[in-house]
């Protein structure tokens, strides 16, 4: 086998060619299309003088074309970089300049914004544009379907396990990182479908050929739908590459909003086997639609779902035992980041949700104090969660940074994302908080995950942010931004008094702020610079 994304595909392309590997709406493309087309856009790529390492940026709302052209890209031994469509100008040339771009392929509605920046950087040699229905076009852009037209389909070649792999990350704070992988690492991580499944990884070019034509046979073929956007690793790794790597199909809904009632008729339409989330932001208004279909007489047939996977923001339990009330299914939660997975948390209706943010750990996963000792179980000590598994290479152009995030313990290479947590008596995760969060008050660290979680669990909060404003006496005081639950109102002694009963005192919110919404980035994760902002403004 050679672990490469591209050679997976397309072995999988020739075992299957007929089966459907691309769903967009009404829009389908077979294992044979989809090679086909990817082929011939490499072609394309590779006219234009991109080769081996160049990167391509893509740029768009998922779709089909979104992950064809990753598959161009790995074709031509280029690498694909993810590009968040929420930022503005100077967030989008930084990023396009930081990674180095020299292609773009971009949705026509935001060639307005790739006009207004292209003269900034000179690198980009080809702008490619997807005709994305709203009419637009880009003067200077060759269209996506016309450069697929004109180029010949590229012969498979011998791919590199070593070809770097790279996805764009913001975090919480801080610019845009690339976060590089070898394809060997990467295409290897994204077989955990297979787990899943409860089926062995294969290991040979001829059993995954096997694997993949016996579950066709079966009539068990898998359809995995991306909840959340293409432009970040939960979407585009778990609900795509994985899928992919089943020889499934991989199922995308474009929208710039989320609607969690589109999203559950998609599940319908689609016979969607597996679905990719992240966390609350996601599972609770997909359970407020359930209810209310459920209410109207208009149940959704949720019978083809099996599995719903969420990683990167916490996943109540309220949340899953929400979904649990309607679909029998397997909800994964995994601790990850894009530098690493570091534990999960497995439940059913045979095996319900227990505590919010308690993880098994993986095997290779540890729990280090700031003087590198490991935390002890029970003991009680808060560390920082270490990926001792498959790891990136480092971060693109930021030898500092890699040096901070990837260090070497005993021997051991690790990689620590940033989130702090406490190890139980039974040797399983207490997830804390990602540490650039983390509240100082008195002397105290308090982690907002921690307190979100348990105002959430109030039936009149709807959503939650905590951050820490400026305080003369505590250097920051604990700060809840809420907004209130359909037809009810935050009553906030009540709320702090609910609070108490979960929390330590030191950890109380002592300033509330309600909110029509909360904001959040597209994957879901918190705007806590937004937050921060609100707090200011009203306590001016």
């Amino acid at each position: 086998m050679i672990w490469h994304l591209a050679a997976l595909w397309e072995l999988i392309a020739g075992a299957i060619p007929d089966e459907v590997a691309l769903i967009n709406g009404e829009a389908r493309r077979s294992w044979r299309q989809f090679e086909t087309r990817a082929a011939s856009l490499a072609s394309g790529l590779l006219a234009a003088g991109l080769g081996p390492d160049a990167k391509v940026a893509v740029y768009g709302l998922n779709s089909n074309e979104y992950l064809e052209a990753h598959f161009a890209a790995f074709k031509a031994r280029a690498m694909p970089v993810n590009v968040n469509y929420r930022y503005g100008e100077s967030e989008l040339t930084y990023l396009l300049d930081n990674a180095d771009a020299e292609a773009l392929i971009f949705d026509a509605r935001y060639g307005d914004k790739v006009a207004a920046i292209r003269s900034r950087l000179p690198r980009l040699r080809l702008l490619v544009e997807i005709d994305d229905g709203t009419g637009r076009n880009l003067p200077g852009a060759v269209a996506y379907e016309a450069l697929i037209r004109a180029n010949r389909p590229l012969a498979p070649i011998r791919y590199h396990e070593d070809d770097v792999y790279m996805l764009y990350t913001g975090g919480t704070t801080g610019m845009p990182k690339g976060v590089m992988y070898a394809h060997r690492d990467l295409a290897q991580a994204m077989m955990l479908g297979y787990d899943f499944m409860g089926e062995p990884r294969p290991a040979t070019e001829h059993e995954l050929i096997l694997s993949v034509q016996r579950r066709i046979r079966a009539g068990t073929h898998s359809a995995g739908l991306a909840a959340s956007p293409l432009m970040h690793g939960t979407g585009l790794w778990a609900g795509a590459f994985a899928m992919l790597n089943l020889g499934g199909a991989a199922v995308t809904i474009r929208s710039l909003h989320f609607d969690a009632t589109e999203l559950w008729r998609a599940v319908e339409q689609h016979r969607v086997t597996d679905m990719a989330i992240v966390g609350d932001v996601f599972a609770r208004p997909m359970v407020s639609a359930l209810r209310e279909a459920q209410a109207a007489g208009r149940p959704f047939d949720l019978s083809s779902l099996r599995t719903i996977f969420s990683s990167g923001v916490m996943f109540s339990s309220e949340a899953k035992r929400g979904l649990l009330e309607f679909a029998d299914v397997t909800l994964i939660d995994s601790m990850g980041a894009t530098e690493g997975g570091m534990g999960s948390s497995i439940v059913n209706r045979t095996n319900p949700p227990g505590e919010t943010a308690v993880f098994k750990m993986n095997a290779t996963t540890k729990v280090f104090r700031d003087d590198g000792q490991e935390v002890k179980p029970g003991s009680g000590e808060i560390g920082m969660v270490a990926n001792g598994g498959v790891a990136p290479i480092g971060y693109y152009k930021d030898p500092a940074k890699s040096a901070a995030t990837f260090r070497v313990i005993d021997g051991h290479r690790y990689s620590f994302p940033g989130d702090y947590a406490q190890v139980a008596a039974d040797g399983s995760i207490i997830l804390l908080g990602r540490g650039s969060s983390c509240i100082n008050t008195g002397g105290e660290k308090v982690f907002p995950e921690e307190v979100e979680e348990a105002l959430k669990a109030h039936p009149s909060v709807d959503d939650c942010l905590v951050v820490g404003a400026k305080d003369e006496r505590l250097g920051e005081r604990v700060t809840a931004v809420v907004t209130a639950a359909a037809g009810r109102t935050v009553d906030e002694a009540e709320l702090v008094a609910f609070a108490r009963e979960r929390l330590a005192g030191y950890k109380l919110p002592r300033q509330m702020v309600v909110a029509d919404r909360i904001q959040r980035g597209p994957s879901g994760k918190p705007d806590y610079r937004w937050a921060k902002g609100l707090v200011e403004e009203a306590a001016r």
